[in-house]
């Protein structure tokens, strides 16, 4: 009866073993899994609005402070800087004199190009991890919405239709 005892013993201790070492697998396996952060790579400039004394222009700077760039320069307000996932382009809201647009503009500065083009105030671009699309809201309180469209332009897609206020897109990843 001991011998019996004594191989249920290691039985279950060799159960245990498993057990413990199947967990710990696991555990290796969730955590070799990537954080979702913004966008892969290593960090770049920080875009933002800046002033430069009479209105708001968009800037980048150094993450560890210097090197600060103005991008735009105008007599209207720019704002919502968002970066594409490759850091090449940068798009933001600013007025074309009558509302405001979504824009996208080099990363470095230069080649400001409109993405959006109408009578309602566009407001918060936001990338998807793909760079083929940037969210955005538009409209007026307290009916605005939330958009899509293509970097270049075309492909405006509108995402909710609720009559409230839906602003700030901001994309995911999976």
């Amino acid at each position: 009866m001991a011998k019996t005892d004594r191989l249920g013993a290691l039985a279950a201790a060799a159960a245990a073993l498993v057990a413990v070492g199947l967990l710990m697998l696991m555990v290796l396996v969730v955590d070799a899994v990537p954080a979702g952060a913004t966008f892969p790579g290593k960090p770049g400039k920080i875009a933002y609005r800046c002033h430069d004394g009479k209105d708001y222009e968009i800037c980048t700077i150094e993450p560890a402070g210097g090197g600060r760039v103005q991008l735009t320069d105008n007599t209207t307000n720019d704002y919502d800087p968002d970066y594409s996932p490759s850091g090449k382009k940068i798009a933001f809201s600013g007025s074309d004199g009558k509302d405001h647009e979504i824009y996208r503009i080099n990363a470095g500065g230069g080649g400001k190009v409109p993405i959006t083009d109408n009578g309602t105030n566009d407001y918060g671009p936001s990338y998807s991890p793909s760079g083929q699309r940037i969210a955005f809201y538009s409209g007026a309180e307290p009916t605005r919405e939330i958009y899509t469209i293509k970097p270049d332009g075309g492909g405006r897609v509108q995402v909710t239709n609720n009559n409230r206020d839906d602003l700030e897109p901001s994309w995911g990843s999976q």
